[in-house]
């Protein structure tokens, strides 16, 4: 078999006086080609005269397999169209061309659907790259990871199914099981947003200026699956408490979309923190109403053992 890139090469550098005839650079690409030759034995019903009326094409077709053969990556593809490679087809006994998309192209399409899948609010870009592949258990973590990896398996829009409270010590790797479940949920389709609660809060109280803030409550109201990270850890006010959290988290349990959660705070203590209003006044009564709405509808694990920050998960 006559090396293509050698063809391709030739065909370049002739003068337009010296070109190869229709003929001659059919014989070639026949000798050269692998794809073409595999498109003739499919397709035993066309003539050498169907090839040469379709010769641009032809040629198009083998110069672009070609060069996917010998792909210097996506970003350099030198395809007509980046990431896509031309095809052979018949219909009406002629041959004709249809692009599609390379593997890398594929592959790299299903990394930005992942992420469009994958939203976060002020959430660190290891935490949003978690797998639990990567995830190291032992015997503080096994429980929560567990039914982290159970959630994200088994859960469907729509169906009921409780989420997850997972409270425990700074750094002991609660963020990055959160992370770990939003990426298996893209990889299922399934659409997710992960919050840091302390930094969506200021940003809502400052949207208050502008009256932004219902539209940005409206995302975390209808996406699918939330997860509320270190939730307790905000400046609490008694707008937050009852026009957001309270909100947001009536409005979800009503329309069966699980939320997850991440803290510091054990159930109880999270009820003391949310009980606090302005003037050192205690409404233990709208605490409990907040997190009524919570415990109700989550599995409670507690994650302890040593900071994990100062190793690699967050």
């Amino acid at each position: 078999m006559e090396a293509i890139g050698r063809f391709l090469e030739e065909i370049n550098k002739r003068r337009p006086r010296n070109l190869l005839s229709p003929e001659e650079q059919l014989d070639k690409m026949i000798r050269s080609s692998g794809y073409l030759q595999r498109f003739q034995q499919e397709h035993p019903e066309l003539s050498r005269d169907d090839y040469l009326r379709s010769l641009p094409t032809v040629y198009q077709a083998v110069k672009e397999h070609y060069r996917c053969d010998n792909c210097p990556g996506l970003d350099q593809c030198p395809n007509m169209v980046r990431g896509h490679y031309t095809t052979l087809d018949v219909q009406a006994g002629q041959v004709v061309s249809a692009l599609a998309p390379c593997a890398k192209q594929m592959a790299d399409e299903a990394v930005q659907r992942r992420r469009r899948l994958m939203r976060s609010y002020y959430v660190s870009e290891e935490t949003m790259s978690a797998t639990f592949d990567s995830m190291e258990t032992d015997k503080h973590n096994r429980a929560a990871v567990m039914a982290a990896i159970r959630f994200s398996r088994e859960y469907t829009p729509g169906e009921k199914m409780k989420g997850l409270y997972l409270h425990g010590p700074f750094g002991v790797g609660k963020s990055y099981i959160m992370g770990a479940i939003a990426r298996k949920l893209a990889e299922r389709d399934i659409a997710s947003l992960i919050v840091y609660v302390p930094e969506f809060v200021r940003e809502m109280k400052e949207s208050l200026a502008d009256q932004s803030y219902g539209s940005k409550l409206d995302l975390l109201k209808t996406v699918p699956v939330l997860i509320l990270d270190d939730l307790g850890a905000e400046n609490l006010t008694p707008w937050v408490r009852d026009e957001i959290l309270g909100v947001l988290l009536h409005y979800r349990v009503n329309n069966r979309l699980p939320t997850l959660y991440t803290s510091n705070y054990s159930p109880e203590e999270l009820e003391e923190h949310l009980a606090i209003s302005n003037g050192n006044r205690v409404e233990i009564t709208k605490a409990r109403r907040i997190l009524e709405r919570i415990l109700h509808y989550v599995d409670v694990l507690i994650i302890e053992g040593d900071n994990r920050r100062k190793g690699a998960q967050g």
